[in-house]
């Protein structure tokens, strides 16, 4: 079971909301996943026009809701969409984005320390979307946050794990759970993942975008499952010489 904040989850697939045909479509895939956390950014929400339930009424209500400040190119705009995604839906989770620059989609390490650090004394459950950098995972476990979500490649490209290295040295360091997130374009990537010691990972444009985003959900949902047993279990080393799986008895060493 993974705990994160004062949540025990089963599930170890947090699900994002964006991309999908449908919102018919999304719900039919939270379901089939059977995750339990799911991350909707605050600029799809108008609440000047009282949209909340147009957005929300499409996510089961058991489910635990992720506001995250996608859009927030600086500490101080994240703190404001934190602040307002707990006044409206009255949830203290948030996944940190700070994303300035607007081609890689690469979050500001800086700035995601300044907002994280604000937002945990403000009481918030604090997820910070980060570079796959240890000594920053380092950092923002010393200010308090609840888990930290490094890339695995950016965000939407699909592109898998190219951050393999450092993501085991924040796994090994980590006292917080270290969930992978973004760039997980196929279910294996997913089972890589989890064998490498991940607590969870979270998906969006590889399950939004696919031919069939309900099978690909519960493909994602076997896969993460998969690899967080082979990681419990004990995976064999490897060797350099075949060995035999049926050695030789002794009659025919004769």
């Amino acid at each position: 079971m993974l705990k994160i904040a004062n949540k025990n989850l089963l599930s170890r697939l947090f699900l994002g909301t964006g991309k999908f045909p449908s919102d018919e479509i999304m719900r039919k895939c939270i379901e089939e996943s059977c995750c339990e956390v799911v991350t909707v950014s605050m600029r799809r929400m108008d609440f000047s026009q009282n949209s909340r339930d147009q957005i929300l009424q499409s996510i089961p209500d058991n489910i635990i809701l992720m506001p995250n400040t996608s859009g927030a190119r600086t500490a101080e705009e994240a703190i404001l969409y934190a602040e307002l995604s707990r006044e409206v839906l009255g949830v203290n989770w948030i996944k940190i984005e700070v994303i300035p620059d607007p081609h890689y989609l690469l979050p500001d390490p800086v700035e995601t320390l300044k907002a994280s650090d604000e937002l945990v004394r403000k009481g918030f459950v604090v997820l910070p979307y980060i570079n796959a950098d240890p000594v920053l995972a380092k950092k923002l476990e010393d200010v308090g946050v609840s888990a930290v979500m490094p890339l695995g490649s950016p965000i939407g490209t699909n592109r898998g794990i190219q951050t393999k290295e450092m993501i085991e040295i924040i796994i090994e360091q980590a006292g917080v759970p270290v969930v992978i997130d973004a760039g997980l374009g196929r279910p294996s990537d997913a089972a890589q993942a989890m064998e490498m010691g991940a607590d969870a990972v979270l998906v969006n444009t590889a399950i939004a975008i696919s031919n069939d985003p309900v099978l690909m959900a519960k493909a994602f949902k076997t896969a993460t499952d998969s690899g967080r047993w082979a990681f419990e279990c004990g995976m064999p080393g490897q060797n350099k010489k075949a060995q035999a799986s049926s050695p030789l008895t002794g009659f025919l060493n004769v």
